[in-house]
């Protein structure tokens, strides 16, 4: 069976229309819709990470808070800019926020996506050694948080202190976190380096490449490369793997307003200099959404679904946003509301 979540981008900004106004208004929404989802029986409340940005940042307080008022649904991030983190101070935050929410933490991390800031990360503190980019930065800060999340020894003891010498842990520790751990992958190459390395995957709806065929059975291939590689490393359990989709039920006259009434195609981009490939708008009646979900073969071969919403227009919009896909449109891909 599916487990289908929403994904928020935490946009704020006080425009004609905007439900959310301040980062306050945001952060308090998130927090309710991640309540109400959980009652409409979804399995995940997501949110974006973004820096220097109208947009939802420091993903932790929210987290703990989303994990301290709901019991079941599953709490993630899609994605963490692996090239801002301090890898340890990371670790004990995110350990914090799982045993606060009973071990429900999904963290999906990257490398991370174009900022509105030049080398944003050095900013804080963050500069690649000589040698090094951006991208072995971020996988270097993602190894040594794994390390740490996995209890290893990262740093010597005082033996003034403890009375001998060792290599101590950061605190706490939240067993299972370790297998619960995303990377967002833009590309088949970076698919099969994270089977690799054994974290689940996680594919937004664009990949930084393109091959000429439809979004979806491009994002199919390196699902199936993905699986491939992680059947070759030989780990021992089953990995997880995401797409997200942008899917927008048109129920009234001012659905159609704001969104149209028909699906687009995937559109071509440009992004890190290279060429790019961005997945389609989902938008029409519920049945004939239920019908072109139901023929994406990448949302058929992926075990999770992260459902975009227009986060802007309020808790009570995405409510019934959410409502109407829950009771006609996902049972169409096998998903089945959750009570426990």
């Amino acid at each position: 069976m599916k487990n289908v979540g929403f994904l928020s981008f935490g946009h704020y900004q006080s425009v004609p229309g905007s439900q959310t106004r301040t980062a306050s208004d945001v952060l308090l929404q998130s927090i309710d819709l991640a309540v109400a989802a959980e009652e409409l029986g979804l399995d995940g409340a997501y949110f974006r990470v973004h820096h220097f940005a109208r947009q939802l940042a420091s993903p932790f307080p929210l987290l703990a808070a989303v994990g301290a008022r709901t019991s079941r649904i599953e709490i993630g991030t899609g994605v963490i800019d692996m090239r801002y983190e301090n890898p340890l101070y990371m670790a004990e935050d995110a350990a914090a926020a799982d045993l606060i929410s009973g071990g429900r933490l999904q963290l999906g991390i990257s490398r991370g996506s174009p900022e509105p800031a030049v080398r944003g990360y050095e900013s804080f503190g963050h500069v690649p050694p000589e040698g090094m980019s951006d991208a072995d930065m971020a996988r270097a800060h993602t190894e040594l948080f794994r390390a740490a999340i996995a209890g290893t020894g990262v740093v010597d003891s005082d033996p003034r202190m403890t009375g001998r010498s060792v290599r101590l842990p950061v605190m706490p520790q939240s067993p299972g976190l370790t297998d619960r751990i995303w990377w967002g992958s833009g590309t088949r190459a970076t698919a099969e380096w994270t089977a690799q390395q054994g974290m689940n995957l996680m594919s937004s709806t664009l990949l930084t490449e393109d091959t000429g065929g439809p979004f979806d059975e491009l994002q199919l291939e390196q699902i199936q490369l993905f699986r491939a590689a992680w059947t070759a490393a030989g780990w021992g359990r089953t990995p997880r793997v995401s797409v997200s989709r942008s899917v927008i039920p048109v129920l009234d006259a001012q659905d159609r307003a704001w969104f149209g009434d028909r699906s687009g195609e995937d559109q071509l981009g440009h992004l890190d200099g290279g060429l790019a490939r961005f997945g389609k708008s989902y938008v029409g009646e519920p049945d004939v959404l239920a019908a072109e979900l139901a023929a994406d073969v990448a949302v058929q071969a992926a075990d999770s679904v992260l459902l975009t919403v227009p986060n802007q227009l309020g808790v009570e919009y995405n409510t019934r946003l959410l409502a109407a896909l829950a009771d006609h449109v996902l049972p169409a891909i096998g998903w089945k509301p959750r009570t426990a």
